[in-house]
């Protein structure tokens, strides 16, 4: 009795030991809350430079349902878990952060955690903002506490079991949260250094374009390497992308900045939304990233071959229903001589049909390319109320087979079913539409 007695009491104390040590690593203190500061209070310059900073975040996109009030949240982030919504980041006192001090918005951008102590789903990619300073913390503070109070309560997020408890968070963090890691080169230059620290902070391109595990987290052994959003593939942005072209940091900036470039393609899906923020921010900003980015592809540009700048290549057999498709459809403005937006890009250069997976490439067919604002940019129709699901799948394999010198897609007609799906869900503007994040790469929500 005493021997079995003694076992119980050392298992109620390791569970109790363990419990306690999970409440430590799970438990935050609330911070005080303050009276919502008056947006005056708050120097110009400073706002202004807050308003840059959250076009590089893309706050906005993240935090805004489509039709609904700017940064009042609500917005469906669909995750390998379930659902999470977007917060409101407005300076509501009841519903927002107007009672959130500079302190509580800085934790919730370095540690994840809310004002009340709450951790925060890593869907708000902290794990990237925790590189952000002081000085542009402070700014961002500045800027959403001077935007217009919105009275808006996010739906509760649509979690399973157990991740629909917060302090699984806290063990993810401790796994996969690693504060303050960026760390200036200085073999590199300042510009390098300037895009450095954008791309692996505020900007967090890498949600978007690495991989990530069974838990959420970003591999950080294939960073920048692909990933997947709102069914669409962000390309790697490494030695492994699949750019026919090698990019050039000029090329780079173009994309970035006006949302396409003639020897790669245009920026579409969630991409498109991330291009439309970069060209209201800083040039120096977009063309350090650029300097940065050109860097981690480590292709050099070298010479271009004349196949490859040559919009034509060798026809196709007789009776490919692609190739006809390709004839009635697309030719004509794919193969004209003539200046944007009337002609089509170089198919060739086209890193949609060169990519690993046709999920891109089927988006554009159905979707079509959008005008930029302002911009002589390529344009194109959609062709999803035109086709069939089998006259674009024959379409995508002869583009692929005529146009790039990779292997065949396979399953390119269930691609294109689930892309006509989402498609009309985007249309709908039902949540998972064309947005910046969702999926495995996710969105901010804090």
């Amino acid at each position: 009795m005493r021997k079995s007695g003694i076992i119980v009491s050392v298992a109620v104390a390791a569970l109790l030991g363990g419990a306690l040590a999970a409440f430590a690593v799970a438990w935050r203190p609330a911070i005080a809350s303050i009276e919502p500061p008056a947006p005056q209070s708050f120097d110009p310059a400073l706002v202004k430079r807050g308003r840059e900073l959250a076009a590089m975040g893309n706050c906005s996109d993240c935090h805004t349902t489509k039709g609904g009030k700017d940064y009042a949240g609500g917005l469906a982030v669909p995750t390998p878990f379930g659902s999470v919504y977007s917060s409101n980041i407005t300076p509501d006192p009841d519903t927002g952060i107007g009672r959130w001090s500079e302190a509580a918005f800085q934790r919730a951008m370095r540690s994840g955690v809310d004002r009340a102590g709450r951790h925060l789903y890593p869907t708000f990619p902290y794990d990237h903002f925790t590189n952000v300073s002081d000085e542009d913390d402070r700014a961002l503070y500045a800027f959403l506490m001077t935007r217009a109070a919105v009275r808006a309560s996010a739906p509760p997020n649509d979690l399973a079991f157990p991740f629909d408890q917060r302090f699984v968070v806290a063990g993810w963090k401790l796994l996969f949260l690693k504060g303050g890691t960026f760390k200036e080169d200085r073999s590199q230059s300042a510009e390098w250094n300037r895009g450095a620290y954008l791309v692996e902070g505020l900007a967090h391109c890498g949600a978007c374009h690495t991989p990530r595990n069974a838990l959420g987290a970003e591999k950080a052994s294939a960073s920048f390497s692909g990933g997947d959003v709102d069914n669409w593939h962000a390309y790697a942005i490494n030695a492994q992308s699949p750019s026919p072209l090698p990019w050039t940091s000029e090329a780079l900036f173009h994309y970035l900045r006006y949302g396409w470039d003639s020897d790669h393609g245009v920026a579409r899906g969630p991409m498109a939304e991330v291009t439309a923020n970069l060209s209201s921010v800083p040039e120096s900003d977009v063309r350090a990233i650029a300097v940065y980015m050109t860097s981690a592809f480590a292709r050099p540009a070298g010479v271009v071959r004349a196949d490859l700048k040559s919009p034509s290549a060798q026809p196709a057999s007789a009776g490919d229903a692609g190739a006809a498709i390709y004839q009635a459809a697309c030719a004509t403005c794919h193969e004209a001589d003539r200046p944007l937006p009337y002609s089509g890009i170089n198919l060739r250069l086209s890193t949609a049909l060169s990519a690993p997976e046709p999920r891109n490439a089927a988006n554009i067919i159905l979707s079509g390319i959008r005008p930029v604002a302002g911009e002589r940019s390529p344009i194109m129709p959609g062709f999803a109320n035109s086709m069939s699901d089998e006259q674009v799948a024959a379409l995508l394999n002869y583009l692929r087979g005529r146009f790039s010198t990779q292997p065949a897609w396979g399953a390119v007609e269930r691609t294109v079913r689930d892309a006509r799906r989402t498609e009309t869900v985007s249309v709908q503007g039902a949540p998972g539409g064309n947005h910046v994040a969702g999926g495995s790469a996710q969105r901010e929500k804090p």
